[in-house]
């Protein structure tokens, strides 16, 4: 059966790859739109009602809009009104989304951030320097709720070659949030929206007869359809900026920008792990500054800086040999984060900023405090950071002093970028040689709209390391019409350490290769498109061993409804040269070679109950495992949301059987877009912990207000068990000193 599955699947796909090559059909070239700005004297007034507001009447409208999905290329289905307008303080933007069904508009979820792509919303982006890579998301659906996010280099991350994680890494900045305001309505007519968004929160160039990228996308859930101003081709969205449209006209000044935030904290922990119970209450106080030097370039500093504010992580249990990622979660880390990352994120990390303030157990380190400026000078994109980290006696850890200097220049009028990188820690206890450094290029070649390659080369210098300490990556693309090609190479030195960054294996060689198509049918029913793709990792020690190999052959099927199945089988091989342990399982030396079939499962996510897995049944190491994981979404109205993660391995290796299982349970309830509770269950049965983190928030503006949290961390465990409770009031605010 082994012997027949591989060229069986492979001449299926040739000749799916064959079928597509002669039924291509797309688009050569965009073409951009543009909008002439109008600035007014007198602001509209910010509640949702466009069409009797007067400040609009006289504002002319985009409505021009295009579908990607479902039918590619043809007018939006319902009538869209945009209109734009500006003050020297405030960039407006009014929306009208007409709807001839009104009562079939959808409003899922007003939490800030949520999700917008189940149900009735509007979003806008806008590349404040027009460089084509760069620009600031902003959106919001019938009930008003915020959408924000940081665009970097075209949103692309990095599809994480960690098998226990899924979606891309890097390039969309959903966490971080700023401050500005919307209010939305609806109506007979549909639904409407109004954005204020004060410039201070954006960066920019000032100058007069300015031009910013833009672009609109409208989700009409009951088409399952997405409507774009600038037609894009098959696989793109709206942060493909380098074909986004133009606004035109700007007179922009400065206009000012010096925030104080400051903070107080309550806390009492209660440890349970020990008897009698060890009870503690501390009070803290802290400050950020915000001061926009220029418009396009900002000062933060940070005194006593404190997230217990934050989201837990997800909890994972690591089913193979080499490092989990864990995600930034903290707002002073995440803004013009992407200005700073240099690698493939998730794999090589060059700067990860989760190691300052976090230690390699997860425990805190205090942050005593730090600066950064960040932000752009012409055309080149500069960042300065540097925190300083106290000292923890009973853990050994020392203060510490981490830095980073990032420079990165785009060349106007095309998608190329040359850039360099330091990044620096520095033991402040006295000890003799501690420290290290890692120095970077990195560059991007734009080919046109359609290709590019991209690479980096980087030196860490680390006492008692003297060679084999270079790291280096090279990759070419081409994605234009549904097609993705792509080539890469990554090497990873024996000697390569760089202690502030992330690396998900140790000493490396990878080729890497992806081909794929996405190809969509017109008259084929509820039946809209499939995506044939294969792609291939491999991974060789510098003794010529390889270590791991992955090729994996897939095909997406789509409706348009927005249901999906994904069909693929995986080819592995792992060489074990030193046995470890799978959830208390020994692996022994040996090298092995498996096949596995995957299947991925996607419901409508309009529906009020959705769902999406993703099941893995065939060889793994020296057995087989049975892998099932997934998200179940339930929504209640537009204010309750609830889902159910679950990540469920039988594992029946040599060693044994073992079943490793990981379940989340997340509840939210939105009493308005800035008033909320939420709560995350989690547990797993390797490490046998249970934890549960409840937070109400009340938002002033972004990151700022009272935020009251709770959490608990148990351990069944009795040799290492945790038992402990944390309870925290925390209040925020901001004092706009300069607007």
């Amino acid at each position: 059966m082994k012997t027949l599955l591989r060229p069986s699947l492979l001449l299926l796909f040739l000749f799916v790859h064959h079928f597509l090559l002669s039924q291509t059909t797309g688009i050569d070239s965009v073409v951009r739109p543009e909008y002439m700005a109008t600035a007014i004297e007198e602001s509209p007034v910010v509640d949702g009602d466009v069409l009797n507001d007067p400040a609009w009447k006289s504002i002319p409208a985009i409505e021009d809009l295009v579908q990607l999905r479902p039918n590619l290329g043809q007018p939006v289905s319902e009538r869209t009104a945009i209109r734009i307008a500006y003050t020297q303080r405030t960039l407006y933007v009014g929306v009208v989304c007409y709807d001839s069904e009104p009562d079939k508009i959808v409003v899922s979820d007003s939490r800030r951030d949520a999700d917008l792509n189940d149900e009735d919303s509007f979003l806008f982006i806008v590349d404040t320097y027009n460089d084509q890579q760069n620009g600031f998301l902003f959106g919001t659906n019938g009930q008003g709720m915020e959408y924000d996010a940081q665009i970097d280099n075209e949103g692309k991350g990095s599809f994480s070659a960690n098998r226990q994680q899924g979606g891309v890494i890097g390039g969309t900045n959903l966490n971080w949030d700023a401050t500005w305001s919307v209010r939305s309505e609806i109506g007979d007519y549909g639904w409407s929206a109004e954005f204020a968004i004060p410039l201070s929160s954006l960066r920019f160039a000032p100058g007069e007869d300015k031009t910013w990228g833009l672009n609109f996308r409208r989700n009409i859930s009951k088409n399952t359809e997405t409507a774009f101003w600038t037609r894009l081709p098959l696989g793109f969205d709206m942060k493909r900026l380098s074909l986004a449209g133009k606004l035109t006209g700007l007179n922009l000044r400065n206009p000012g920008n010096l925030k104080l935030i400051p903070y107080v904290l309550g806390q009492v922990v209660n440890d349970r792990s020990v008897d009698p119970a060890d009870n503690d209450t501390r009070f803290e106080a802290g400050l950020d500054v915000k001061y926009s030097i220029t418009p396009s370039l900002t000062l933060d500093l940070t005194y006593n800086t404190d997230f217990a504010q934050v989201e837990v992580d997800d909890q994972q249990i690591n089913l193979d040999r080499f490092n989990l990622f864990f995600p930034e979660k903290r707002a002073f880390f995440l803004e013009n984060a992407g200005q700073f990352t240099v690698g493939t994120p998730g794999e090589v990390d060059l700067f990860f900023s989760r190691r300052i303030g976090l230690a390699g157990s997860g425990n805190i380190v205090p942050i005593i405090g730090g600066a950064r400026m960040s932000g752009k000078i012409g055309q080149t994109n500069v960042g300065l950071l540097s925190i300083f980290t106290d000292e923890i006696d009973d853990q050994g850890i020392v203060e510490n002093n981490y830095s980073v200097a990032r420079v990165n220049h785009n060349f106007e009028g095309s998608r190329s970028a040359l850039g360099g990188m330091f990044v620096s820690r520095a033991g402040l206890g006295g000890l003799d040689d501690d420290y290290n450094r890692v120095f970077a290029l990195d560059g991007k070649w734009g080919i046109g709209n359609k290709a590019e390659v991209t690479g980096f080369i980087a030196k860490s210098t680390t006492p008692g390391i003297e060679s084999d300490d270079i790291a280096f990556k090279i990759r070419g693309n081409y994605d234009w019409n549904g097609w993705n090609l792509a080539a890469g190479y990554t090497q990873v030195g024996e000697g390569f350490n760089p202690e502030v960054g992330f690396l998900q294996r140790d000493a490396f060689r990878k080729p890497e290769l992806l081909i794929f198509k996405a190809k969509r049918f017109e008259n084929a029913g509820n039946f809209l498109e499939i995506r044939p793709h294969t792609s291939y990792r491999g991974y060789w020690n510098f003794d010529g061993d390889l270590i791991t190999s992955f090729w994996h052959i897939d095909n997406h099927w789509g409706w348009r409804s927005g249901f999906e199945i994904h069909t693929g089988i995986n080819f592995t091989a792992e060489n074990v040269l030193a046995p470890f342990d799978i959830a208390g399982l020994e692996v022994p030396v040996g090298y092995y070679n498996n096949e596995e079939l995957q299947l991925v499962l996607i419901t409508n996510p309009n529906n009020a109950f959705s769902l999406s897995s993703r099941t893995f049944i065939g060889g793994y190491f020296d057995g087989n495992r049975i892998s099932n994981s997934g998200t179940a979404n339930l929504r209640l109205g537009d204010r309750f949301n609830s889902s159910l993660t679950f990540s469920h391995n039988y594992l029946d290796l040599g060693a044994g059987i073992e079943t490793a299982v990981v379940g989340g349970l997340r509840f939210a309830y939105s009493f308005t877009p800035r008033i909320f509770l939420q709560t995350l269950v989690q547990r797993n049965n390797v490490s046998n912990i249970t934890s549960v983190n409840a937070r109400f928030g009340w938002l002033q503006n972004a990151n700022t207000g009272l935020f009251v949290v709770w959490n608990l961390v148990q351990d069944d465990d009795m040799i290492d068990g945790l038992d402990n409770q944390v309870f925290t009031i925390k209040y925020t605010h901001r004092f706009d000193l300069i607007k």
